[in-house]
């Protein structure tokens, strides 16, 4: 128990920091640009029918049929705010409102709850391991792949290292469309040990059987 207690420490001192942050975001960059499958969250001071998440079509309108007219995807966040209070003008004078971008990751492999998202984009890597239901007691933490889509449509690899306290590991932020893979650690005892262990008890029955049939003749 001692030794299963100390090789969880490094995975809880990855873990909690991340969730600590998650719980004081920071507003997102200006340069943030929604991408399709992406959500804009919008609230709207005492109309809720203006409020909610709405999802990002391909021509980065929104797609709901209210918003059907604001482009909001394929712009910096801060040109989409200004199409939203343009949009809201119609109805109010002076709207009071909110508007929170959301960008679509996937985290799946060795953890509590794989699953496609939606996460603020100011969300670190480590972030996002920890709301798919943090990692397994196998989970490779020191080489989670992420694969992150290039502007010319193809994807490139990633690395990053959960338990390094290096501030470049710890601030890696997600990207729109990334895939985060946590990967298995590898064990001598399940990979190579117990295969083994079959292989020879293979061979002992083999033979049994060859004894048994030279006994028999």
């Amino acid at each position: 128990m001692r030794h299963l207690t100390l090789w969880l420490l490094p995975i809880i001192a990855a873990v909690i920091p991340e969730v600590i942050a998650a719980q004081n975001p920071a507003p997102p960059p200006a340069s943030v640009s929604l991408s399709p499958g992406d959500s804009i969250r919008i609230t709207v001071w005492r109309k809720p029918e203006f409020s909610g998440d709405f999802i990002v079509g391909a021509d980065g309108s929104i797609t709901h049929p209210l918003y059907r007219t604001v482009k909001v995807g394929g712009i910096p966040i801060t040109t989409a705010e200004s199409n939203v209070r343009t949009f809201l003008a119609r109805f109010e004078q002076d709207p009071q409102f909110v508007v929170e971008p959301l960008v679509r990751v996937s985290v799946s492999g060795e953890v509590g709850r794989p699953h496609v998202f939606t996460v603020r984009p100011e969300t670190s890597i480590g972030e996002a391991v920890a709301q798919a239901g943090g990692p397994s007691l196998l989970a490779k933490l020191d080489r989670v792949k992420v694969l992150r889509r290039e502007p010319s449509g193809g994807h490139r690899e990633l690395f990053v290292n959960l338990l390094d306290p290096q501030p470049a590991s710890a601030t890696l932020r997600v990207h729109s469309g990334d895939q985060i893979v946590v990967q298995r650690r590898k064990s001598f005892f399940r990979e190579v040990f117990l295969p083994g262990l079959s292989v020879i008890g293979s061979a002992a029955s083999i033979y049994l059987l060859i004894d048994r049939a030279n006994r028999t003749n």
